[in-house]
């Protein structure tokens, strides 16, 4: 029996490469979307065919949908830094190009990969899918919620499923953007809190993630409808950090920031990078003072009673296999 086909976008990423890793077990022939100049070190070893285009240019992904029974939508601009307009090019244009590719391609299902950022930072009681969305003026989330927005629009009037799903904060083994330069930090001992680590945050190891976008994927009740992908824990930055020292064998961070006057300073940091249009982010932005410094944590009781998601990998067992990652990367015994 024929396997059915699933298109993976920014399959050579962190996230990407463990969906691929994942849809491999689920049974599917796994396909991804890469471009030409993509860094696929993340793929060795891993069972896929390669096909080659950007979500920017329409006339690029013909060849990627023909034939795909699902895509995950998993490519975008992640980041705290950069103008507007560059946002919504990737991250809302290129969700409008690939669904509309895809659905005249004849594909089922079509999952994108948003951000439980939409919501905003600093809502002290635990968010779900209802919440306001307040993107705060905060470019990736904007570009963000349009695209999700977008998408759940045109699934109303199109043949092919749509679903999205909005992760917490991913981490895990191969994450080279924020939780290898986390540890950096902290083997450094030059770690630190804002407020003391006392803002609830919304850890999200990547297994757990991925065995949420098979289930939506795949499940009957996932059409139509946004799920928030977390571990479920209430948990702030110092428990959090303290599990990952503890870990390491390192001293826990001492120094903190009041969140008022780390936001001050990320402030200035930012209109002075902006005044040299930079494209380097500051050490310091307003959304990673945000993330850090204010309430973020999420209910996952939708993605429960709806798709049966119950996270997988618990949080210790999480950070032991992300550490020994980080061990063996770094040769640290």
């Amino acid at each position: 029996m024929e396997k059915p086909v699933v298109l993976i976008t920014g399959a050579n990423g962190f996230i990407g490469s463990h969906i691929v890793d994942k849809m491999n077990q689920e049974g599917y022939h796994v396909r991804g979307l890469v471009r030409k100049s993509s860094d696929l070190s993340l793929l060795q070893g891993l069972n896929i065919e390669l096909v080659y285009g950007d979500v920017t240019e329409p006339m690029s992904l013909e060849a990627a949908v023909k034939g795909a029974n699902v895509v995950i939508h998993n490519a975008g601009l992640a980041s705290d830094w950069g103008p507007l307009d560059q946002f919504m090019k990737i991250n809302y244009g290129g969700t409008k190009n690939l669904a509309e590719a895809a659905e005249k391609a004849g594909v089922k299902r079509f999952v994108l990969l948003s951000s439980v950022a939409i919501h905003g930072f600093g809502t002290p009681d635990v968010m779900n899918e209802n919440s306001p969305i307040n993107t705060q003026g905060f470019h990736y989330s904007i570009s963000k919620w349009e695209a999700e927005k977008w998408l759940m629009d045109f699934g109303k009037s199109s043949k092919m499923e749509v679903t999205a799903i909005r992760p917490g904060n991913v981490f895990g083994p191969k994450d080279h953007t924020f939780i290898e330069n986390y540890l950096d930090i902290l083997v450094k001992g030059q770690g630190g809190y804002v407020n003391g680590g006392q803002s609830k945050t919304c850890p999200t190891y990547v297994h757990n993630l991925t065995h949420g976008i098979a289930l939506a994927a795949s499940h009957h009740n996932a059409p139509g409808e946004a799920f928030i992908i977390t571990d479920g824990l209430d948990i702030n930055w110092k428990q959090f950090t303290e599990k990952l020292t503890t870990s390491l064998g390192i001293k826990n961070p001492s120094m903190s920031i009041p969140f008022g006057l780390g936001n001050f300073i990320a402030g200035n940091m930012e209109r002075i990078y902006k005044i040299f249009n930079s494209k380097k982010a500051p050490l310091l932005t307003k959304y990673r003072m945000n993330n850090g410094g204010k309430a973020y944590y999420f209910s996952i009781d939708k993605a429960k009673n709806m798709l049966g998601f119950v996270p997988e990998t618990d949080l210790d067992t999480a950070i032991q296999e992300t550490v020994k990652w980080y061990k063996s990367k770094h040769s640290i015994q």
